[in-house]
């Protein structure tokens, strides 16, 4: 009888750590950058949470008037946006480029992935420094406005047997709101 022995050659602990966080077959890939990205994520979520409900207000603009950001002095759901940072989307970014080059696929590869980041970061970064928060919401009520005080403040100065182009005007004496 003839038994066979294999060496088994013993891994440390960092090692089989390092293998596990670098290997493709587990269900969700963690990656090196993952490292860095899921604590932060979860620091960054749990703050923001806090933030959004109980922050106090905050002189941003020195002439000593508080603005309030948080649900407990007066905000609501809408006036809080998220904006992604720079951060948050280089670890994204880095980990989709990582999965790629643990794949063996082109490492360019990863800018296809890079699709919702771009959207994201445009809708909720780009176009609020560009007009503000509130000057996206105030664009749309000022369209709404407008059209509905233009509409309304058209007087009829012709009577039924005369064509309404020639009888309306724009402005009037007396205010309607």
């Amino acid at each position: 009888m003839t038994a066979i022995l294999e060496r088994r050659e013993s891994e440390s602990l960092w090692g089989r750590f390092c293998n596990w966080i670098t290997s493709t077959e587990n269900r969700l890939y963690i990656g090196w950058f993952g490292v860095l990205m899921i604590p932060t994520l979860l620091t960054a979520t749990s703050v923001f949470i806090i933030a959004f409900i109980a922050a106090p207000p905050v002189d941003i603009d020195g002439i000593r008037e508080p603005v309030s950001g948080s649900l407990l002095y007066g905000n609501n759901i809408i006036s809080g946006a998220i904006i992604p940072t720079s951060a948050a989307i280089a670890c994204y970014m880095s980990r989709e480029w990582e999965l790629s080059f643990h794949l063996g696929m082109r490492p360019w590869i990863a800018v296809a992935y890079s699709a919702p980041v771009a959207a994201a970061t445009a809708v909720f970064l780009i176009y609020p420094i560009g007009q503000g928060v509130a000057g996206v919401f105030s664009g749309s009520l000022f369209s709404a406005m407008h059209g509905s005080l233009v509409t309304s403040s058209l007087i009829r100065e012709t009577t039924e047997n005369e064509s309404a182009n020639e009888g309306y005007r724009f402005g009037q004496e007396e205010e309607i709101l």
